[in-house]
């Protein structure tokens, strides 16, 4: 029987990391909230809109301009904190190869897709806000389902490589032993790529994405570099588990109904605050392109409050797909030592307070994952797997 790898302790580097993260996560909750009540309370967005009526002229034209201009203005208010988090703090742990040019270059990028998409995604709901103001929030909801699943399908393929270069896996008997397992697990007809993500972090990772003919099997080369084949096996057993147990599905349908529950939440509170601050704000109806900070300050308030309930539901899925990928590898050791390495390279504590796991973590801790793969090894004892039903025989 193997040994069991021991949980490592935290470098002092991974200490201050975790720490100035916690602060860090309570500096961006607060501007979550307090961006949009800013713009709400000192009549800015009213402001805004006049601005964007003389340029748009037209409702359309106003929505289109305003909905600009509010990502154009958040964007500048927020790029200092930005740049602080993704590029200094980044190089300063050694977390990030990325060069000046490379973060202003995906920078620009994340602002013109948010220039174009932002606008055109405020029409759907504000056009419903004015023909249904009943129940807009309804069919706003059902609206957003298949946006939600254009998503999931126009990222992974469209937009990341945006950032990035993707190209096919340069290690082939790698490829041939990750093939092998994807087709054990179900997951036909994937193709593997290797994703240049080592000008941009020397943190690892990979992920499985798409759908029908976009499925893909993504590895970061960082991750090719750092961790052996039996651990890369590993790694993507457990990814693989979360398409073969359509995580990716629940995970969606579990999306859209926090939005549908948002749109209700919106609809029932903004009536009052309208009734009681419309002098302040400058607008008196939802329906003005001036209420979109009330929408996203309410929004965010949803998303806050229920944040625990689902951190705790990511955390169940991400137990289940490191039980599918230990059932599929048989490799416990494998498993712990690839656990061990990122901790150490991503800079993660084993052992967070239990606040930070119920407020932030969405995966157990990195313990109690070392400890799952030291331990979880029904096959020696002829005990069923859980999801041994699922695995094509060879």
């Amino acid at each position: 029987m193997q040994s069991a790898v021991s949980v490592p302790e935290p470098s002092e580097l991974a200490v201050r990391y975790h720490r100035t993260g916690n602060a860090l996560w309570i500096l961006n909750t607060a501007l979550a909230f307090a961006l949009p009540a800013v713009f709400l309370w000192s009549g800015w967005s009213a402001r805004l809109r006049n601005v964007a009526r003389r340029i748009g002229r037209g409702w359309l034209g106003t929505l289109l301009v305003y909905v600009a201009l509010l990502i154009v203005l958040a964007t500048l208010v927020t790029l200092p904190l930005d740049f602080y988090q993704q590029y200094v703090r980044e190089h300063a742990y050694g977390l990030s190869n990325q060069t000046l040019g490379k973060w202003a270059a995906d920078a620009v990028t994340s602002l013109g897709l948010g220039f174009v998409v932002g606008p055109l995604l405020a029409v759907v709901p504000y056009a419903l806000l004015r023909r249904s103001p009943r129940r807009w929030w309804l069919w706003a909801g059902i609206a957003a389902l298949p946006f939600l699943i254009a998503t999931f399908i126009v990222v992974p393929v469209w937009v990341s490589p945006l950032y990035n270069d993707f190209g096919p896996l340069s290690d082939k008997a790698l490829e041939a032993r990750i093939l092998d397992q994807a087709s054990r697990a179900g997951i036909e007809g994937s193709r593997v790529f290797e994703v240049d993500k080592g000008v941009d972090t020397r943190t690892v990772n990979a992920y499985v994405a798409g759908f029908g003919a976009t499925k893909r099997i993504v590895l970061y080369d960082t991750l090719l570099d750092k961790l052996t084949p039996d651990e890369i096996l590993f790694v993507l057993g457990h990814e693989m588990g979360h398409y073969a147990l359509r995580h990716v599905l629940i995970l969606l349908a579990l999306n859209w109904l926090l939005v549908l529950f948002s749109l209700w939440f919106v609809h029932g509170s903004a009536g009052p605050l309208l009734g009681r601050f419309s002098p302040r704000f400058g607008f008196d109806r939802l329906d003005d392109p001036a209420s979109l900070p009330l929408l996203l300050l309410l929004t965010s308030a949803v998303s806050f409050v229920l944040q625990p309930v689902g951190l705790a539901y990511s955390r169940y899925q991400e137990r289940e797909a490191d039980r599918f990928g230990l059932e599929i590898t048989r490799d416990n050791r494998a498993a712990a030592t690839a656990f061990v390495k990122l901790q150490q390279e991503n800079l993660d504590l084993p052992r967070p307070a239990p606040l930070y796991q119920i407020w932030r973590a969405g995966h157990p801790s990195l313990a109690e994952r070392i400890e799952f793969a030291n331990e979880y090894r029904p096959w020696v004892t002829g005990a069923p797997l859980r999801y041994g039903n699922r695995f094509r025989r060879d």
